[in-house]
């Protein structure tokens, strides 16, 4: 099919001299006025504009000004017509973003090589933005594909850590989730406006899974012992914080995203803080525990609570669970997380199913 040209001069002989040299090859439309020729751009899309500059009522820089205010025209190339030799005119034709300019009368062989030339190149123009926008979709894509290979392989890998303490292996998604609803929660009540956004709660909800990672390296006695533990396997299970971080070091902390690597080692080191400082491995104290790690403890305390362990059987009815854990508000808990955890009760209970628990 042939390229269609649009031909803007208010000379009708140079209208028809245009379409003697050029119909051959291309298809060619005229317009005796920059306002006829927006007129006509409103439907049609050319693949040039060769524009004349000296028209009456609107000249050609006027129309060029509305071509490239218009998302619709302004990629469209333009060479401009024009019997005026000097410099000055040469130079703002370029300044208005033509492609080019021809000068008139027309010399038969200059006009067609100028367009012809043009019209190549922004062809190769617009193949090269096709195969650049086609890479960048398929990085896109590809990224995305690769991200969630790596979150099926660290929530895998999580569940099969949890699994060696005798937990069902939902803890890593029922944690996930409570963190998640949490942090939402918080968010639509304008809390910790300064940390707590959309991108950061996506974070933290990808953080959650690894948080009980450095388990790996406790021994199964302690994992799986049914009863209390001595206050030395206690030191010893303690330890899984700071194995935890150093697990994670190793497996992500390399990746280019800082913010996230953080954000995993402070929930997986902190979680166990305490708000009065008696929590562990770093005795911090209230706001000075991360936020990822307070929402992260709320959520982790819960699902223990709620879920049967080795050492436990679950505790019922969810009302209960709420009455233990506001007991840790201020010495255990943030206060104002536990305080908007309580107040979630019937999301959590549309979450559980528990709305007709007989205990």
């Amino acid at each position: 099919m042939k390229n269609i040209i649009l031909v803007v001069d208010d000379d009708k002989t140079n209208l028809a001299l245009a379409q003697k040299i050029l119909g051959s090859q291309y298809r060619i439309a005229a317009s005796t006025s920059g306002a006829a020729a927006l007129k006509y751009l409103e439907a049609h899309r050319p693949d040039l504009i060769l524009l004349d500059i000296n028209m009456p009522e609107m000249d050609g820089f006027e129309v060029m000004e509305c071509l490239r205010s218009d998302v619709n025209t302004e990629l469209i190339p333009v060479i401009f017509l024009t019997a005026d030799s000097l410099a000055e005119t040469e130079i703002k034709c370029f300044q208005m973003g033509a492609m080019d300019f021809v000068t008139k009368p027309f010399v038969p062989d200059i006009l067609l090589s100028r367009v012809s030339k043009t019209i190549e190149l922004d062809q190769y123009r617009h193949n090269l933005e096709n195969m650049v926008n086609t890479q960048a979709q398929k990085i896109t894509e590809d990224a995305q594909r690769l991200g969630r290979i790596q979150d099926s392989v660290i929530i895998g890998m999580a569940n099969l850590i949890e699994s060696r303490d005798g937990s069902t292996g939902k803890h890593v998604k029922n944690t996930q989730n409570y963190v998640r609803m949490i942090a939402n929660e918080l968010l639509s009540r304008r809390l910790f406006p300064e940390e707590l956004t959309p991108s950061y709660i996506e974070d933290l909800c990808k953080a959650a899974p690894l948080h009980d990672v450095g388990k790996i390296k406790i021994p199964d006695a302690i994992l799986q012992k049914p009863g209390k533990l001595t206050p030395e396997e206690f030191d010893t299970m303690k330890l899984h914080t700071t194995h935890s971080r150093k697990i994670i070091q190793t497996i992500i902390g390399d990746i280019e995203d800082e913010h996230y690597v953080r954000l995993v080692e402070d929930i997986a080191l902190y979680h166990h803080e305490r708000w009065d400082g008696t929590g562990y491995p770093a005795g911090l104290t209230g706001s000075n525990i991360p936020l990822s790690a307070r929402i992260m403890a709320v959520a982790d305390v819960f699902d223990a609570l709620y879920e049967e362990r080795c050492y436990k059987p679950p505790i019922r009815p969810i009302e209960r669970i709420m009455q233990i854990m506001s007991e840790g508000r201020g010495t255990q808990f943030d206060p104002v997380i536990i305080d908007v955890f309580n107040e979630m009760l019937p999301q959590l209970k549309e979450v559980l199913h528990l709305t007709d628990i007989i205990t």
